[in-house]
Order: structure tokens, then C-alpha cells, then sequence
């Protein structure tokens, strides 16, 4: 992705430099450090199954100074941001008749606050939609390659437009209204609500993925495909079978891997958020 250099957002709110420290995982298959989503109001990537019965401890900093890697990756997320704005900003008039208002992204590190809660270490990627605000620990982004395997800056790209699509969701009032259900039902069919939600956002990524090609001019070759590997890597039949449990479809609450692969092609291969309608699919 073609990134360096270029314009970043102004709805960056940067609280790392008063964070520090991260979650010590034990008993994960030697996964080390590892970023996790807590379900519920946290739509995020939910690699909870990787923990088994691991315990750890949330550690926090004073004020510090942040290293190369970490002012990369902030710089890095600004620009992604900066492009999800403008192509939203042209997707919402064009398909909505309406005006997108951008969600502001919270970057922290060790913990932070939020209207949905304390977010730690042990909280990867995540929208909030009382506060609408997106929440990402960029460390996540080592959990993603190194843990993962799901390298490359479009891979990253593709989680933060993953989040940025939920604030699509909460502005157009399909988030309300599912979680507003969810909360009438039994867990089974609040699971398949939830994979409905996650669908359609990676439904949107892909699209954002596609009108960023076509109008931004700056997807590069293999950028497509690392956000297909990421989002298959990302599967709750994935990450089951890699944390040695056994699949259980009716604890899914994001997609297989197939399906979060096919949803995000399918906005990518058509650009249009009526073609994203997880919740009318007979077939997900």
C-alpha cells in the first residue's frame, strides 16, 4: 500500500505515551504477548480462543516515549484513516444521499478508558459505538504477523477499515437495531447475529479496499491478497482449530474463514453497500 508521505487524519487521538507494559500470556502455545477482542460491545477481531486457560496481568507505564516502530505504525494509521474518510465522504452522498461523519480512532498502549468500558493489553482492535470511537493497541499489528501470520501493511490496512466499517454500521442504524435484538435472544442466535455484523463489515472493508484502488490509486500488487490471508487467519473456524479446541459453529461470532474471505472479495469485486446486506443472505 502506498502510504509514506501522504496526507494523515486529523481524527487521530494518540494516549500511548501515557501507556506501557501489556499482557503476559501464559499456557497459549507459547504465543508470548498476545492481542485478544472481548465480545460483546467490542466488535473487533476475537482471538479469545487462542488464550485457553491462560491467566495474566494488565501492567501500565508512566508517562514514556515511543519508539520508532510504534510512531510508524501511528503514522501508518492516520493515513488508512485518511483514506477511509474520503471514500466514505464520496460513498455516503453517492449511495445514501447522506453525509459521513467520521469516527475519531483512539491509539493506546498498556490501557485506556472508553464509554464501553477500561480497554487493555487484552483488548485487540475495537469499535465503541456509544462514543464512536475506534480503539487500537498498534502492538496488535505484531500479533497479527508474528502470531498469525497474516503479514503486510494491507493486511493492517484491512483491520482498521474492518472497525471503520462498524462506525458505517452504528451510523446508518443497522448496529443499534442488531445489538438492540442480540440482547433479546438466547447466546446461540446472538453468536449468528454477531457473524452477520462482521460480515457485512468485512462486506465493507472490501469495498473501501476496491473505491481506495480506483479513486486513491493506492493499492499496490499482493495488497488484495493480504487482506484475504488476513481475514482468513482471522476465522473463528481458524482460530478454534489452532488453539486445539474443537469447531463449534454455534459459538461462532465473526465467520469461518470462507466466509469472511467471500464477504470482503464480494464488496471489493462490487462496490456497492446494498450488495453487503449480510442480515436478507440466506447464505452466509
Amino acid at each position: 500500500m502506498q502510504w509514506r508521505g501522504r496526507r494523515g487524519s486529523r481524527n487521530i487521538q494518540d494516549r500511548r505515551r501515557s501507556g506501557g507494559g501489556g499482557l503476559a500470556v501464559g499456557g497459549a502455545g507459547g504465543l508470548g504477548v498476545l492481542a485478544i477482542v472481548v465480545v460483546g460491545y467490542f466488535l473487533g477481531v476475537d482471538l479469545t480462543p487462542l488464550l485457553g486457560g491462560s491467566d495474566g496481568a494488565v501492567q501500565t507505564g508512566a508517562q514514556r516515549e515511543l519508539t520508532q516502530d510504534e510512531e510508524e505504525a501511528g503514522q501508518f494509521v492516520s493515513v488508512v484513516l485518511a483514506d477511509t474518510e474520503q471514500v466514505w465522504g464520496q460513498v455516503f452522498p453517492e449511495q445514501l444521499n447522506a453525509t459521513y461523519q467520521p469516527p475519531v480512532l483512539v491509539l493506546f498502549s498498556g490501557r485506556t478508558s472508553s464509554a464501553c468500558g477500561v480497554a487493555g493489553s487484552a483488548t485487540g482492535p475495537f469499535y465503541c459505538p456509544p462514543d464512536q470511537q475506534v480503539y487500537l493497541d498498534t502492538d496488535f499489528f505484531v500479533t497479527l504477523q508474528q502470531q498469525l501470520g497474516a503479514g503486510g501493511d494491507f493486511a493492517a490496512a484491512y483491520v482498521v477499515a474492518h472497525e471503520v466499517a462498524h462506525h458505517v454500521q452504528n451510523l446508518t442504524g443497522t448496529l443499534g437495531e442488531a445489538n438492540r435484538v442480540r440482547g433479546q435472544v438466547g447466546e446461540a442466535q446472538s453468536n449468528a447475529i454477531s457473524v452477520r455484523i462482521e460480515l457485512q463489515a468485512d462486506c465493507y472493508a472490501g469495498l473501501w479496499a476496491r473505491l481506495a484502488e480506483d479513486r486513491l490509486g493506492v493499492i499496490e500488487r499482493g495488497d488484495i491478497a493480504e487482506a484475504m490471508n488476513a481475514a482468513s487467519r482471522i476465522g473463528d473456524d481458524t482460530l478454534q482449530r489452532q488453539s486445539g479446541q474443537v469447531v463449534r459453529p454455534d459459538s461462532f461470532t465473526h465467520g469461518t474463514s470462507e466466509q469472511r474471505q467471500r464477504w470482503f472479495a464480494r464488496g471489493y469485486e462490487e462496490p456497492l453497500m446494498a450488495n453487503c446486506d449480510t442480515f436478507s443472505a440466506e447464505r452466509l
